[in-house]
């Protein structure tokens, strides 16, 4: 399964790579990096339909917004799963994100544990292989 994390942070990377490296290794999961909203769309519109199943999107981002990027996907790929993270809990973005079509919200710093719960459900999903 193809996973997508958006964030401008590049140590993101070695975070997510670090956290997943028993299911990136057993092959279940295949993560893939993009360091801005641009570059996410230019990652899921290379191949038609996209084979990216799950996108994890940081909010606050320069340029394009994760807020700005959720809307756009959801009009291109209405059935592809995206969560949003933000460095802030306040309930406005939390809001717009599942108003927009957000699976699911989460803040930093990361619950890995919720997150890999999240991605778990995605793989057990025949649907989504």
């Amino acid at each position: 399964m193809k996973f997508l994390v958006v964030d401008d942070e590049k140590d993101v990377e070695i975070l997510f790579l670090q956290k997943f490296r028993k299911e990136i290794r057993d092959g279940v999961l295949d993560l893939i990096f993009a360091f801005s909203g641009q570059e996410a769309l230019e990652i899921l519109d290379s191949s038609k339909p996209p084979d990216v199943v799950y996108v994890f999107s940081d909010i606050n981002m320069p340029g394009m917004t994760g807020l700005e990027l959720l809307e756009i996907i959801k009009k291109r790929y209405p059935h592809m799963h995206v969560s949003m993270i933000s460095a802030y809990g306040d309930s406005e973005n939390h809001k717009k994100a599942i108003d927009s079509g957000a699976k699911e919200f989460f803040t930093k710093p990361i619950d890995f544990n919720s997150l890999k719960q999240e991605v778990q459900e995605l793989m057990n999903n025949p649907n989504n292989r």
